[in-house]
């Protein structure tokens, strides 16, 4: 097995020859991350016996969290399409914020949605506003993508009970409720900063290719609904499966270990809440749809078979490089580095995040390294935890399952992912630890700093 530096070199060079392999000689991604998990392991040092299941192991086990729900998510997609549904809601949130504001509405609403909601079921059920919005707009369909993607993943990676926040918490002694709060604080303005402002900067500067679809709500060729749909019936079957969700948490954190807690956590379970979604939307929306449901089920299951194939390899690439050890080498080379321990902290996180492909993973092994020593680091907890919290946000690569999400339900090329999801999510870390930084100049006055 390789250790040291060479492991750092093999990283990178498995991520270039992945960009070599996707950007210059067009191979799939799916074949590309399948075939860069493999070569990798086996430079690594992995034995020829062990590589076989550590690249399906990361595969299956990535798919165990979130092949279902993109599965039930399409389906659920393709019935507010076909009612139109999508239509009426992106109406209300133009009209709520105006034309010229619909990006950061979309930006804020991810973020207040990912606090109680799995990224990758947010992303799911709210991309199909992202087509309506562009074509009413005329704003750029990746101005939308980079709002939307920013907003949900700066609330994942930041705002409780989401897990990865509430770990670094748990990790660094800090109290839940003020957390949450100086949470949210910084989380506004990184989402308008990483989601709004520079999307609308990228949105001028990146032409849709040809593979990002700009029709809003149903194809062109399918049947328009039945009837209109009224927007409050649109609104409540948007916001189901994300009010089942919000009751599991709800419940235990209100009656945790208890009859009531169970039931709500079975409901709220991202895969049991969206499939109670997708079979109320069969029934419900069933008199606006004009279009065979055989024909919405096909749709569906074509459109996310890819997208689950390339999460998993995604997936599979990851499980090689956390296997490597990678993480503990980077852990133990920046522990000896002489730099402010919120810096440091942020540094330790966004790296992680980079190398490993996971917001969570790198908030739960940043936290369990430093969170101990917030005490005899003379920093608060609640500094030191939103400092992690903050590097987890951004430098998502092609190891990470989210940026495949992103960039199959965006509907963006490999490049335009890059620039749009990835610098956008590192420019709303950023923002978030110059937040941290202007908290901390408050010690004496804001309670926990």
């Amino acid at each position: 097995m390789l250790t040291g530096n060479m492991l750092i070199l093999v990283f990178i060079f498995a991520l270039a020859f992945l960009f070599f392999l996707i950007l210059k000689l067009k191979v799939d991604p799916f074949l590309s991350l399948i075939t860069i998990a493999i070569i990798t392991a086996l430079i690594m040092g992995f034995k020829l016996n062990e590589v076989a299941g550590i690249v399906s192991g990361g595969f299956g086990n990535t798919l165990t969290g979130v092949g279902i729900l993109i599965g039930l998510g399409v389906i659920f997609g393709e019935f507010l399409a076909a009612s139109g549904a999508i239509e009426k809601i992106a109406q209300a949130v133009l009209k709520g914020f105006g034309n010229r504001r619909s990006v950061a509405g979309l930006g804020l609403t991810g973020t207040v949605v990912s606090i109680p909601v799995f990224f990758d079921a947010a992303f799911v059920i709210l991309s199909g506003l992202i087509k309506s919005l562009s074509k009413k707009t005329g704003i750029s369909v990746v101005s939308f993508v980079t709002a939307l993607g920013i907003g949900l993943i700066v609330s994942h990676s930041m705002v409780p009970p989401t897990p990865g926040p509430l770990v670094v918490t748990e990790n660094t002694n800090a109290d839940l409720g003020l957390f949450i709060l100086y949470a949210i604080i910084c989380a506004i303005p990184a989402t308008l900063v990483g989601g709004y402002l520079y999307g609308l900067f990228i949105g001028k500067r990146v032409n849709p290719s040809g593979d990002i679809d700009e029709n809003a709500g149903i194809d062109e060729n399918n049947p328009k609904p039945k009837k209109e749909i009224s927007t409050g019936l649109s609104l409540f079957m948007l916001a189901l499966p994300i009010i089942l969700i919000l009751l599991n948490t709800i419940s235990q954190l209100l009656f945790p270990n208890t009859s009531i807690s169970a039931v709500l956590g079975f409901i709220g379970e991202k895969n049991v809440a969206l499939l109670i979604s997708v079979l109320a939307a069969i029934i419900i929306l069933k008199p606006y749809i004009s279009i065979p449901y055989q024909q919405l089920y096909s749709q569906a299951i074509n459109s996310a078979g890819i997208i689950i194939l390339i999460t998993g390899a995604g997936g599979a690439f990851g499980a090689v490089i956390n296997e490597s050890g990678i993480g503990d080498h980077l852990i133990e080379t920046m522990q000896s580095w002489n730099i402010p321990v919120l810096l440091l902290a942020f540094i330790f996180s966004q790296i992680l995040r980079a190398s490993l492909g996971s917001a969570t993973v790198a908030l739960v092994t940043t936290s369990s390294i430093l969170g101990p020593a917030a005490g005899d680091l003379g920093v608060s907890p609640i500094l030191l935890g939103l400092a992690i919290c903050s590097g987890a946000i951004g430098l998502s690569l092609p190891n990470d399952s989210g940026f495949w999400v992103v960039n199959k339900f965006g509907k963006l090329t490999i490049v335009q992912t890059l620039k749009a999801w990835t610098i956008g999510g590192f420019l709303a870390g950023l923002t978030s630890l110059i937040m941290v930084y202007i908290l901390s100049l408050f010690s004496g006055i804001l309670p926990g700093i």
